[in-house]
């Protein structure tokens, strides 16, 4: 089932043991951080911690949930999903591109266009629960807000799951994205916009125009809407259409107060203002995903001018950190739902996996069915010109009978299976804009590992050609098998 806020969504978890609540005060200056990434990276039996809900949080009136997205189960419930996969084969079967043959098979053409045809967002007219009190002027006041000095170097107090909505100056294209938003004072928020985000594209044809840009900041959204925020979509593509596509509902928006954009009705907190052209303030430093702290740089300041909520708001963030965290889950989702649109562009690839411990974009380990000479190296360049896959440092490739998600067989490939002479591809591209490692900012070294069998094509000549894997005799292994449940072994 979709959801349609966040505090149905935290209801739910708590009927399912998946919420604990936090009725002592707890400070936002390090130990909000602190308690939730314990939490996070806590397993019991394999399981990640719960949901919390502070209900007590010094300094502010609002409740505050934190790791609600921390467990593949929690992320499915949000998303009304039985499994991750699930979106994934809905949208390989819209990108099937067989010709309809037949009376059904244009009634099964038109069904898919129908899907998304049927779940564009829809405007709410007259108000929405998000908009149940009003503060304008001198009644902004950031410090209502219950945001985070996580790491003990942080350089402030951070809001880190505003939804940020911002429309581009000449097509009017709507951008959704999620970006950690430093709070200065009352009223003045630094948007941490990186190099290759779209929002980034709109300040800046905004500032080229000599024009101000409308932002609209949106929290405790309706949890597919979270989600959608953080899904790497091409530009053309609205958040609002895939959230919708995912639920299979349209998503209600409602016009804001004093800046031109929509925001999610039922969400539960929405800041309002405008960027000046050239104003800036210094952002950072914070203790980002990379598991280090991200440098001071000048981003764009807004200023907010309008400030929205629901009677007895909540609030919602998030904790980043060396993994594992919240973001482990959101983004296997991600992996996940996106595995068909990238074998449309590279059909070459079976299957891939985006490890937690590389922050989904390090590294990217891909299996295919190898059909020709050097193309495990054909497949790494086409993977460094596929939009945000081009930041990709490390590409792993493996034959299809290696399970991309084993990391121990992965491993086994990619240490026995290379001649780290010869099958390595090194080469210099663009790198994330948080990389630190990278000499210079945002392009770096890139490096393919060539871990698939080997062809005597490509100069491997030695007793006639790669050997046979080592497999259990099949008729043997049944009749262990057999033996071995027969002796409850």
């Amino acid at each position: 089932m979709a959801y349609e806020d966040l505090r149905s969504f935290l209801k739910a978890l708590e009927k399912e043991g998946e919420l604990r609540r936090v009725s002592v005060e707890v400070d936002p200056y390090l130990e909000v951080g602190e308690i939730t990434d314990r939490v996070q990276k806590t397993r019991v039996n394999g399981v990640p911690g719960p949901a919390l809900l502070f209900e007590n949080v010094k300094g502010s009136k609002l409740p505050l949930a934190m790791n609600v997205f921390g467990s593949e189960r929690r992320l499915c419930m949000a998303l009304g999903l039985d499994s991750l996969d699930e979106i994934g084969e809905r949208i390989a079967g819209l990108l099937k591109p067989e010709l309809p043959h037949g009376l059904s098979g244009f009634k099964d053409a038109l069904g898919k266009a129908a899907q998304l045809r049927s779940v564009p967002p829809k405007r709410v007219k007259g108000g929405a629960p998000c908009q149940d009190v009003v503060l304008t002027g001198d009644a902004v006041n950031l410090d209502l807000l219950p945001a985070l000095h996580t790491w003990p170097q942080d350089g402030g107090s951070f809001f880190n799951l505003g939804l940020t909505h911002t429309k581009h100056p000449e097509t009017g294209l709507r951008n959704l994205g999620l970006y950690r938003l430093q709070r200065h004072d009352e009223r003045t928020i630094a948007m941490h916009w990186q190099i290759h985000k779209d929002s980034t594209n709109h300040y800046a044809v905004a500032q080229r125009r000599g024009e101000r840009l409308p932002v609209a900041i949106a929290f405790g959204c309706p949890p597919v809407v979270s989600y959608a925020a953080t899904a790497p979509l091409p530009a053309d593509i609205d958040e609002y259409l895939f959230a919708g596509f995912i639920q299979r509902e349209r998503v209600e928006l409602v016009d804001c107060k004093s800046v031109p954009l929509q925001v999610p009705a039922n969400c539960e907190v929405v800041l309002e203002g405008w960027l000046e052209p050239g104003v800036t303030r210094p952002e950072g430093p914070f203790g980002d995903h990379t598991g280090f702290y991200t440098p001071v740089e000048p981003f764009p300041a807004l200023t907010v001018t309008t400030m929205t909520m629901r009677k007895n708001a909540m609030f919602q963030s998030i904790v980043v950190g060396r993994p594992p965290t919240e973001d482990g889950p959101l983004g296997k989702a991600t992996e996940r739902f996106f595995l068909p649109l990238l074998k449309m562009i590279i059909p070459d690839i079976v299957d891939y996996d985006l490890p937690e411990t590389g922050g989904f974009h390090n590294c990217a380990i891909v299996s295919i069915d190898k059909r020709f000479p050097k193309h495990a190296q054909k497949v790494m360049h086409a993977i460094w010109g596929a939009g945000l896959m081009s930041l990709t440092k490390l590409i792993v490739v493996v034959d299809s009978d290696c399970d991309v998600h084993d990391y121990a067989e992965v491993s086994w490939r990619a240490f026995g299976n290379v001649d780290y002479a010869r099958d390595l591809l090194l080469t210099e591209g663009a790198v994330d804009h948080l990389d630190h490692a990278s000499y210079q900012q945002f392009w770096g070294g890139k490096l393919g590992v060539d871990a698939t069998g080997k062809l005597p094509e490509e100069g491997y000549t030695r007793n006639g050609g790669w050997p046979e894997m080592i497999v259990s005799d099949p008729a043997t292994a049944a009749k262990v098998d057999r033996r071995w449940k027969e002796y409850g072994l």
